[in-house]
């Protein structure tokens, strides 16, 4: 037995393939450096479900269908009420993507992408005391959901900025939330019911939830000398410093260095505070530094989450909604697999060993 299916192999893909030991993320065969560099949301979306939809798909047809379904899925935003409203974000659009049908054709996929995209600006500005704003089907998804936060035209180094993220995160190899798709999907359920659940296991903290702290634990150090005292401390108590480590991969996670390239532009157009960044810089160094000395055995560096903080702060997202917006980009990942297993037509049914007492002799 396995204990959390580590090195078991539960499918096969066609999606993505993550490298643990060489730091290397492969997207339906292009890696992840050179995708994020010129790749914008919809064509990573083209890469990820061609083939697993009923119909050939083009980033122009995608991106028109998208907006068109963006526009047809803020009819739902009137059910955010003050129950709902008391609720995290990510759980609010959780149950707003429950009111859509749970169908597994190209246009209930559209949908599924166009949701979390809507939702979550509304929600975020609903819970400012904020009337939602419609959405541009002219506009593309990176685009209209910073519109949709702020009334504003984005600039474009913040649509770039926001495409790599999504790009970034689009899928992941078989990790807790995908798999929780695939499962759900193997059971003939359409593709609502495999991405709510996805949802769920996304929201949880080993997962999708611990960007947000990645901030809190810049707010805590405050300052560059600060950073190797506090390190210290943190991990004497015991404690995981947020943004190192990963499960699959043993070097540097390659997205981390994606997203810190997509910071660039940002900082360049004065989109983030510089302060920020060179503490955010000075706390890696000494992290890396510390965990060397401390777990000489076991190979600790900067995860996803250390500049998905950075940037979707820059972006204007409050650390409440990060998973949320991690949902918006992991989304098409979810339905490409969930397409890929109810193709194959196999349920996924594993065994479990029985470790408790047995029935006592008569």
């Amino acid at each position: 037995m396995k204990n959390g299916l580590e090195d078991v192999i539960a499918a096969e893909t066609q999606l993505s393939d993550v490298d643990g030991a060489a730091g290397r993320l492969v997207i339906r065969g292009v890696s992840l450096d050179h995708l994020v560099g010129d790749a914008r949301y919809e064509d990573a979306a083209v890469l990820l479900l061609d083939g697993l939809m009923e119909q050939p798909l083009s980033e122009e047809d995608l991106r028109r269908r998208l907006g068109q379904a963006r526009a047809e899925i803020f009819a739902h935003v009137a059910a955010i009420d003050d129950g709902l409203l008391r609720l995290p974000p990510v759980d609010i659009m959780r149950a707003l993507v429950a009111r859509l049908s749970d169908a597994a054709d190209f246009a209930s996929a559209l949908r599924l992408l166009a949701a979390p995209a809507v939702f979550l600006p509304a929600i975020l500005r609903r819970k400012k005391g904020c009337e939602p704003l419609a959405p541009t089907p002219s506009l593309s998804q990176s685009a209209d959901i910073l519109a949709m936060l702020d009334g504003r035209r984005p600039s474009a180094e913040k649509v770039r900025a926001l495409d790599a993220y999504l790009v970034t995160i689009s899928d992941h190899g078989l990790n807790a939330s995908t798999f929780a798709s695939r499962v759900i999907a193997s059971t003939g359920a359409g593709l609502t019911s495999s991405v709510l659940g996805a949802i769920g296991a996304l929201k949880g903290p080993l997962h999708g939830g611990a960007p947000g702290p990645v901030l809190d634990m810049l707010d805590a150090i405050a300052t560059q000398g600060n950073a190797k005292p506090w390190l210290a401390d943190a991990l004497d108590r015991g404690e995981r410093l947020m943004g190192f480590g990963h499960r699959i991969y043993r070097v540097r996670d390659p997205r981390a260095d994606a997203l810190k390239s997509a910071l660039k532009p940002l900082i360049e157009a004065g989109e983030v505070d510089r302060g920020r960044v060179e503490l955010a810089k000075a706390v890696e160094q000494a992290a890396l530094a510390i965990l060397k000395e401390r777990k000489p055995d076991r190979p600790l560096d900067v995860n996803v989450e250390f500049y998905t903080a950075l940037l979707l702060e820059a972006l204007g997202f409050p650390r409440d909604a990060f998973t949320g917006v991690f949902a918006i980009g992991r989304t098409v990942g979810w339905i490409a697999h969930a397409r890929e297993q109810a193709l194959e037509g196999r349920l996924i049914r594993p065994r479990s060993v029985y470790v408790g007492p047995m029935p006592k002799a008569a």
